[in-house]
């Protein structure tokens, strides 16, 4: 009779042992079951909730209204506390025009969206078709036709020679800040085809001038004094040459005078 005893308290310990992984499967089915299902109701939730009635774009433009909502990409009444401000963000930044972005909600149903956007800051001629540039040389639409309004001119390619590009760009903030541009009809930087910064020139109003690297504001203020000289004696000039240290060198139509 002890030795059945002993049989059936083993025989109990182990289908207990067999029932605990069984017991514990079922436990981690109902805690997942539990989470993902409050996943589901809280998604479900939180993009029907408070859905957006209206959104309203500040800073805006170049860009419309309509263009901002069309890359937003937001769907029909979706709800404001499940609209992700990092993943409109990113849509948004991939327009050339839009420089950076934020958002507020504005409980219960406005969305506001305030934009700052990226300003033509120059004109690129490249390949026999024009762009409107940045202040950091991004190119932001092409230009097809219509009057385009004044702006400095950068002839070349930018994507052969990106250091010399960022030269030019900085010669026409050297200009715009010296109040060049205001002075002249027609401003050009040229970036000559397989050469360097130091070869960056001007055609200012038809004449040529001679720039080279750096120090443009000095070469800048030069030129400017010279010119009145040259309006005042009247001399036809071939080209001018600012890329010599504390001196410039004219090169009229017959002679070369220092």
């Amino acid at each position: 009779m002890r030795t059945k005893k002993i049989n059936k308290q083993s025989s109990a310990q182990k289908t207990g042992k067999r029932r605990w992984p069984l017991k514990l499967g079922m436990l981690i089915l109902l805690m997942g079951g539990i989470y993902f299902g409050g996943r589901y109701v809280f998604n479900v939730v939180s993009h029907t909730m408070f859905p957006v009635k209206e959104i309203i774009f500040s800073g805006n433009k170049h860009l419309t209204d309509n263009e901002l909502k069309a890359i937003m990409g937001l769907k029909e009444n979706e709800g404001l506390i499940g609209i992700s401000s990092r993943d409109l963000s990113a849509k948004l930044l991939k327009s050339a025009w839009v420089r950076s972005v934020s958002f507020r909600k504005d409980f219960p149903y406005r969305l506001l969206v305030r934009i700052e956007e990226s300003a033509p800051y120059a004109l690129l001629e490249m390949n026999g078709r024009t762009f409107f540039v940045d202040d950091r040389g991004n190119l932001l639409e092409e230009i097809k036709g219509g009057s385009v309004p004044f702006l400095p001119v950068i002839s070349g390619d930018p994507f052969k020679n990106s250091e010399t590009f960022s030269e030019a760009l900085n010669l026409v903030k050297a200009m715009k800040g010296k109040g060049f541009i205001n002075m002249k009809g027609r401003v050009e930087v040229i970036m000559p085809k397989g050469a360097g910064s130091e070869d960056i020139s001007m055609q200012v109003d038809g004449t040529l001038v001679k720039v080279g690297y750096g120090e443009y504001e000095e070469k800048l203020g030069r030129l400017i004094e010279l010119e009145d000289e040259i309006r005042k004696r009247g001399i036809p000039v071939d080209y001018i040459d600012l890329r010599f240290a504390n001196r410039v060198v004219v090169k009229p139509i017959s002679e070369v005078i220092r």
